[in-house]
């Protein structure tokens, strides 16, 4: 199944943006009974460093790769590389594995997961804008 290469985009960020908002979801209800100012300036300071040190550049770095693409249509499936279906399978056995097992405590999980979603929320969002940001590129 092929798709326009500007629609990969629009994958990626919905992919994002979905895996983003489970994790916040997490996130939220491990909270419960733990907000306070402390744990939420800590899921802040997670954010923080997976935006600017992980998700950040990776967007750029597919926005970029999938701008390259000279063919017309393009399989639906590399809106990511292998490496990065790698990275996001292990991500998710890993925490999958955190919260089946009761590896971490629920706190953890909460301040956690509330940094994470939003930086992978982010990063949707940023997929996005760039869907309609470099709309440009695909004119011929």
């Amino acid at each position: 199944m092929k798709v326009k290469n500007r629609t990969l985009l629009l994958i990626a960020a919905i992919v994002w943006a979905i895996a983003g908002f489970n994790i916040l979801r997490i996130g939220i209800i491990a909270y419960e009974g733990n907000w306070s100012l402390v744990n939420l300036v800590l899921s802040l300071v997670i954010f923080s460093l997976f935006w600017f040190m992980v998700f950040k550049n990776l967007v750029k770095k597919h926005t970029k790769r999938i701008l390259s693409y000279v063919e017309e249509k393009t399989f639906f499936l590399k809106f990511f590389d292998m490496k990065s279906f790698i990275i996001m399978a292990f991500m998710m056995t890993l925490g999958i594995s955190i919260r089946r097992f009761n590896l971490w405590p629920s706190l953890w999980i909460a301040i956690f997961y509330l940094g994470l979603g939003a930086a992978l929320f982010l990063a949707g969002v940023m997929f996005l804008w760039n869907y309609f940001n470099k709309a440009d590129h695909f004119k011929s």
